[in-house]
């Protein structure tokens, strides 16, 4: 499909009719209209995390074998996640909302009790568990394909404090961008966006920007050079956490709504 053709639906790129603009469009995740069944978007959480964990792994796999330079192979490893999760995104996007991530998913949870657009406590948990299990099921599927051990516990000690801030730098940095993107209706741009994002944090966030907690569970699963060791998963996992707060305070703060008017003498 050419970027001619593409057009708006549900904050992906697809080939519905654009939406009317006057219409509030859902948060990233909230159930659409005629929704697809449960299963059918917890299925396209679970795959497309899978695939996301398998792009991560398996490109990293790759760049170690091809060069011995680090920094080549990071942007290696990073080109391929850019490219690969604007992609999953661009094609899942209109079935489940294309979380692949529990922060993503428990904020939206967390956003639609309080009165806000995002998924029902029944999706959230049909959501996270098959993004755990299609982490996990991604991790193998890499080492699979590249004759790796299928399970090799990660020795990729990442547990030190700088780490652990670039981890809520990273999360907080996509919260702020997903839910931005949701407050002023530019979802359309979220496969370039967040794609754009994950890859610039690989370089700019000590951590190299894991933000996911589902995928620092599968990247445990693989002591290959995307891993992490099982020590440090608890640790990142609360740091992603206090970075999905950080973020959702920031959409708060940035993009609040009606405070002009009401900061407006009255007659």
């Amino acid at each position: 499909m050419s970027a001619t053709e593409a057009t708006e639906r549900d904050g992906t790129m697809g080939s519905a009719p654009a939406p009317d603009a006057s219409v509030p469009q859902p948060a990233p995740g909230a159930t659409p209209p005629q929704a697809p069944p449960l299963i059918a978007r917890a299925a396209a959480e679970l795959v497309g995390t899978a695939a996301l964990v398998a792009i991560v792994v398996g490109s990293g796999i790759q760049a170690t074998e091809l060069t011995k330079d680090v920094g080549l192979q990071l942007l290696a490893n990073s080109t391929a996640t850019v490219f690969g999760l604007g992609v999953l995104i661009a094609l899942l996007g209109p079935v489940s909302g294309a979380h692949f991530n529990p922060v993503v998913t428990l904020t939206e949870w967390w956003t639609a009790r309080r009165g806000g657009a995002g998924v029902t406590l029944r999706e959230t948990a049909a959501y996270v568990p098959a993004q755990i299990a299609g982490a996990i099921a991604g991790a193998i599927l890499a080492d699979a394909m590249f004759g790796e051990p299928l399970v090799t516990w990660s020795t990729h000690d990442r547990s030190t404090g700088h780490l652990l801030l670039g981890e809520v730098v990273a999360t907080a940095g996509l919260i702020l961008l997903i839910f931005g993107l949701a407050r002023t209706d530019r979802l359309r741009f979220a496969p370039v966006a967040v794609a754009s994002y994950i890859g610039a944090a690989y370089w700019f966030t000590s951590s190299t920007s894991f933000a996911n907690p589902a995928v620092t569970i599968g990247r445990a699963f693989t002591d290959t050079f995307a891993g992490i060791a099982p020590g440090s998963v608890p640790g990142f996992i609360g740091m992603q956490i206090i970075g999905a707060a950080v973020g959702l305070a920031l959409v708060a703060l940035i993009f609040m709504t009606g405070r002009r008017e009401a900061e407006q003498p009255t007659e």
